[in-house]
């Protein structure tokens, strides 16, 4: 099985340049894991990282959509594990958990499988319908029976043959990566949001929210959402930055709960004067393990 890395943490934890540092040691090219910077023009806002800092390390996923175009999840999966069997050494890098997650594991999106024909063949029949038709053809799945879009896909996977119950690798990993997550003490996190929103302010955060606007484009993500509100009016300057810090705050907790709990990584102290030294260390280690 492939051997691949992917570095995880908080907004603010210091992947970037930590990333770097590493793709230019181990001779990795990078796989972008934000689902924000997949967007062309959400760069300040997003903490894209700019050309110059790029130091010559590959980056894919960058910069590839329209923000008027969608780009889902399951895109995001097809298009990462596309990467991951054709580069030499794929490193996965951001903090957007869920799509990095489904990427490496047999998730699957039925909104994205569903035959529209199948289901508008059955608009006549009433759930109870579908749902004892489905426990007729698999008597051992386990679905709730309310939730029409997914007894529709179930009863098609068991039309197909493929019943749903049969499904016993479902969102089991396809890959067994290194996972790094740099935690931040609470405290030392909040010091960074701050920063981090003063220079994005001071590098034209507000006028990238202005160029949106003028093309009609309102963004429900942190930053763009607050700042397009008090462009409009809605609150001060003061309260959007707080605003804005209280809802990175609020994600980063998330993103904590979720790396650790679901992805079970390795834990290293951001902080840490020697992280580099230790990410190396554990990285050479996975490598090199036969």
């Amino acid at each position: 099985m492939k051997k691949f890395v992917i570095l995880v943490g908080p907004t603010g934890s210091g992947k970037t340049g930590l990333s770097i540092q590493l793709a230019k040691h181990f001779g990795f090219e990078i796989i972008n894991g934000d689902s924000v910077q997949v967007y062309k023009g959400l760069d300040i806002g997003s903490a894209k990282i700019k050309e110059v800092e790029k130091e010559g390390i590959i980056h894919h996923l960058i910069d590839i959509k329209d923000p008027q175009e969608p780009y889902s999840v399951f895109d995001f999966q097809r298009d990462v594990r596309m990467l991951i069997e054709h580069l030499e050494r794929p490193f996965i890098v951001g903090g957007t958990g869920f799509y990095i997650n489904a990427a490496i594991s047999d998730f699957e999106f039925i909104e994205e499988k569903r035959d529209l024909d199948f289901d508008r063949a059955h608009d006549g029949i009433s759930n109870d319908e579908l749902y004892a038709k489905l426990i007729h053809l698999d008597p051992n799945v386990s679905i709730d029976p309310n939730n029409r879009r997914r007894v529709l896909r179930a009863l098609e996977q068991a039309l197909q043959g493929t019943p749903r119950s049969t499904k016993t690798k479902k969102n089991e990993r396809l890959y067994q990566p290194l996972i790094i997550y740099l935690d931040v003490p609470k405290d030392e996190l909040v010091k960074r949001l701050w920063l981090r929103l003063e220079k994005q302010i001071h590098d034209g955060f507000i006028d990238e929210v202005k160029q949106l606007r003028d093309q009609n484009i309102h963004l429900n993500m942190i930053g763009y959402r607050e700042i397009d509100q008090y462009l409009s009016g809605e609150f001060t300057y003061d309260a959007m930055k707080e605003k804005v810090i209280k809802a990175s705050k609020m994600l980063a907790k998330k993103q904590k709960t979720y790396f650790i709990n679901q992805m079970k990584p390795l834990i290293l102290d951001a902080l840490s004067p020697t992280l580099l030294e230790d990410c190396i260390k554990h990285i050479k280690n996975y490598l090199e393990e036969n």
